[in-house]
């Protein structure tokens, strides 16, 4: 091999040789010096990756949770005005790194206020931050699922509605979160193309909250539906047969049509025998 460089003055990143000759998963990599590419602020929600790359929401939540494990990528949650929760994602060149020392001061943090709760301040980094706003916590409120723990076919109907609506990305949390209540159809028999009709068909057409938000909608109030019939026809019991009154003993006995009994039909017999 033999390199052609060229000298770059402008729109080009800086990156680690121990990032791009990273051992591992090459969408790891690839999503790691995309997000070094983008300026400070941009959104690096999964939503957003799968809109940039062709792979999927699961591929990309598993590549951030490499960098996540490797100290490239960081996590927080803060609580911002209002009591809304904030999670603000951290991107290190070097993993576990701190400010560049060369890039812009540390902003001073806001005073706290008697009143109101202190604004979440972050610390600024070489790379980028996302902000994503959530409801305020409540007591009791559901733990995240991790998705290895999550139903892996229940996950492949969810991650395969884009395909039917490119608006249904999910991200692998949201993912996790819907799988139980689409394992509970398909272990009651209902085929998966019948669950992507039901939770792809009459969609409006503008979404006023996450697709996550209407799909768990959909799967909480959307009657179960019917499994598809059995090719193996069920056996039934016999029809149970009505009484009779015998006309020799007037005895009542089960018959299909009025006659004489068993012991009366036993006994004609041996009457005629002898």
């Amino acid at each position: 091999m033999i390199h052609v460089r060229t000298r770059l003055t402008a729109d080009f990143t800086v990156v680690s040789n121990a990032l791009a000759q990273r051992r591992g998963s090459a969408v790891t990599v690839g999503v790691a010096v995309y997000i070094l590419s983008l300026p400070t602020g941009t959104p690096v929600s999964i939503a957003a990756l799968c809109e940039h790359f062709t792979e999927g929401e699961i591929l990309i939540s598993r590549a951030l949770r490499e960098l996540e494990q490797a100290g490239y990528l960081e996590r927080r949650r803060e609580r911002g005005p209002g009591g809304h929760i904030r999670t603000r994602t951290y991107f290190y060149d070097v993993p576990g790194g701190g400010p560049d020392p060369d890039g812009p001061p540390e902003p001073p943090k806001p005073r706290r206020s008697r009143k109101q709760p202190a604004a979440a301040a972050a610390t600024p980094t070489s790379a980028t931050v996302q902000e994503t706003v959530h409801a305020p916590t409540q007591a009791g409120a559901e733990t995240p699922i991790p998705l290895p723990d999550a139903d892996p076919r229940a996950v492949a109907v969810l991650a395969a509605l884009r395909r039917v609506d490119p608006r249904l990305v999910l991200s692998g949390q949201e993912a996790a979160r819907l799988a139980p209540a689409v394992a509970q159809w398909l272990a009651a028999g209902v085929e998966a193309p019948q669950i992507t009709e039901l939770l792809t068909t009459r969609l409006p057409d503008r979404f006023r909250a996450r697709p996550a938000a209407i799909l768990a909608f959909r799967l909480r109030e959307a009657l179960l539906p019917a499994p598809p019939p059995s090719a193996h026809p069920v056996d039934r019991p016999a029809a149970v047969l009505p009484f009779q009154t015998c006309d020799g003993c007037e005895r009542a006995f089960r018959a299909p049509a009025p006659g004489h009994c068993r012991d009366c039909r036993s006994g004609d017999r041996l009457r005629a025998a002898g």
